[in-house]
């Protein structure tokens, strides 16, 4: 069953603008979001502004996907981490998210990305940042009879 999957790191404010963030932090984001309403058209927009560290290269397993976020932060731990609880004062923060969409479509030869963990780096990280880990998995695949691929429920 192969999966398409991605790490980021955001930090996120109803009133701090992604830009404010990059300019305290002296780090580019790889994506921002702009605040808006969730209930305007047919299209979404953001409750919050977001300033965004984000891998999406294929092939890596979550942890080196967080690995390759976290090379590019931890440099800069103490001014994500001022940032972070400033923005937290203001019902805003951070979080590691980790999305995975799982299907039964692709190459047979795909590598196992199936397993993954946090280790003590990241962890230190989600700590000093006040980050919570948000972990999203989609079943992209057809539906299938659940009832019985888990067998008969006692």
């Amino acid at each position: 069953m192969p999966l398409h999957q991605y790490v980021s790191f955001a930090l996120f404010s109803r009133d701090t603008s992604a830009d404010d963030m990059t300019s305290q932090l002296g780090i580019a984001p790889d994506e921002v979001s702009v605040r808006g309403s969730r209930l305007t058209g047919p299209a979404v927009i953001p409750v919050d502004h977001a300033w965004i560290v984000v891998c999406r290269e294929p092939g890596l397993r979550v942890d080196e996907q967080i690995d390759r976020v976290l090379d590019r932060l931890q440099p800069h731990t103490d001014r994500v981490s001022r940032l972070a609880r400033q923005l937290a004062a203001g019902g805003g923060g951070s979080v590691l998210n980790v999305v995975r969409h799982f299907n039964d479509t692709g190459a047979a030869d795909a590598p196992d990305l199936f397993g993954w963990h946090l280790d003590r780096r990241v962890l230190d990280f989600l700590h000093a940042t006040g980050a919570e880990l948000g972990v999203d998995e989609y079943d992209m695949s057809e539906d299938q009879d659940v009832s019985a691929a888990l067998g008969p429920i006692r």
